[in-house]
């Protein structure tokens, strides 16, 4: 059995974004998923991390934000 890259802190990766402005933790070592493009890497999982601490503010794609009403 193969072990798990995210169980590897200094395993290369990437962070990926997709059309819905949603972010993945991706192994380097294998190949982008259809629908998702880099934004960040490859560099160790820990600074990926790091990238997606500091630059993923919401959770939500971008279509429920864009019909989110901030009046109750």
């Amino acid at each position: 059995m193969q072990p798990n890259p995210f169980d590897d802190p200094q395993q290369d990766c990437f962070v990926l974004q997709n059309a819905q402005q949603q972010y993945s933790l991706w192994p380097a070592f294998r190949a982008l998923p259809a629908g998702w493009r880099s934004v960040f890497g490859p560099q160790p999982q820990t600074a990926c991390l790091s990238w997606l601490n500091a630059n993923w503010r919401d959770i939500r794609p971008a279509h429920s934000t864009a019909n989110r009403s901030d009046h109750v």
